[in-house]
């Protein structure tokens, strides 16, 4: 009885209700160089929208990163009531990847934490030892079970239907730069043990400019136990044209755990968008489900409505709101990436 699945535990999927969202305050100028202060009213609208519908969590550095949080949230209208300030340091703000992965069993109140090892996508940037730390310190604050796997999982790499399947890609979870001690075959059993599913269903690659190495959350997302939605491009020319294209011929062919196929919404591909020389990974599968609304990055372009449409109609029990990610997005995520949902 030692693994969260043996103990009983269950990784919700992020429809179902949560009792708050976890954020890391934005502060590292090397990863938005040149517009940290441009993403924060967005951001703070982000704020806004989830906390309508639940307790939003932040983790800051100190009592003056917390004061210049407050002023942002002030502005955009935030009742600051809703909010939980921690200090708890961090090397950055992506808590979709660093942050707690939350496991319920049942019983009323009965939480868990895994902190899974983090390694800054690889390590890619370092330092990334605050960030690694902050499962534990939210584990410890609660006084609740904190499980350790002892490998590298981030939580954008991880797309759950709530009912014993998880999504996830070959690109990012075999990449040598994060377990290269690991078959596939005992990945699987870390993701069955510790996330507490029963089955992985595997895609290839993931999108131009991605530097996660193709998390799955830029990519297709599970909006039922049975539906996703996925993007694709709509020209040959786009450079992830025919990797999205093989994606969706690989989601016609799995069957759930119940023998069902899944149900595929296509979802566009905004065009290409560049910062300094570089393709920026814009997509609207980086979305994020809330008690009260999904939010949705849209970045000025062509496509913006009809992936709110198609959103919509797939969340008829929530708003769905897009917030413009054109800044946001020149530090390679968007506000899924962002934020970590606490079940309730």
């Amino acid at each position: 009885m030692n693994t969260p699945k043996e103990q009983g535990y269950r990784f919700p999927a992020e429809w179902e209700r949560h009792s708050a969202t976890w954020l890391s305050w934005p502060h590292k100028e090397a990863s938005w160089p040149g517009k940290l202060e441009s993403i924060y009213p967005v951001y703070a609208q982000f704020v806004r929208a989830v906390s309508e519908g639940e307790t939003v969590c932040i983790n800051v550095n100190d009592a003056m990163m917390r004061k210049h949080a407050e002023g942002y949230l002030v502005a955009a209208g935030v009742d600051l009531s809703k909010i939980s300030f921690f200090l708890h340091p961090t090397n950055d703000a992506w808590c979709r990847d660093h942050g707690p992965a939350f496991l319920v069993n049942g019983k009323a109140n009965n939480k868990a934490i895994v902190d899974w090892g983090y390694n800054a996508w690889g390590g890619k940037y370092p330092p990334y030892d605050l960030d690694d730390n902050i499962p534990t310190l939210i584990a410890k604050h609660y006084g609740i079970p904190c499980f350790y796997p002892n490998i590298i999982m981030e939580g954008g790499s991880v797309e759950f239907n709530g009912h014993g399947t998880v999504l996830t890609t070959k690109a990012c979870l075999l990449n040598p730069n994060r377990n290269p001690h690991l078959t596939q075959n005992q990945i699987e059993k870390y993701l069955r043990d510790y996330y507490c599913i029963d089955q992985v269903l595997w895609l290839q690659e993931g999108i131009e400019g991605d530097d996660t190495d193709g998390h799955i959350d830029d990519l297709t997302r599970f909006v039922n136990e049975d539906t996703v939605v996925t993007i694709v491009a709509d020209s040959a020319s786009h450079p992830d044209y025919h990797v999205l294209k093989a994606n969706v011929k690989a989601l016609e062919s799995m069957r759930l755990l119940n023998g069902k196929p899944l149900n595929i919404i296509e979802l566009p591909m905004p065009g290409l968008l560049y910062e300094q020389g570089q393709i920026l990974p814009c997509s609207y599968a980086n979305f994020y489900i809330s008690n009260a609304a999904v939010v949705v990055p849209i970045y000025e372009d062509a496509h913006d409505d009809k992936a709110l449409e198609k959103l919509s109609a797939c969340f008829k029990d929530r708003k769905v709101i897009g917030l413009n990610s054109k800044d946001i997005i020149w530090g390679f995520g968007s506000f899924h990436c962002l934020s970590q949902q606490e079940p309730e």
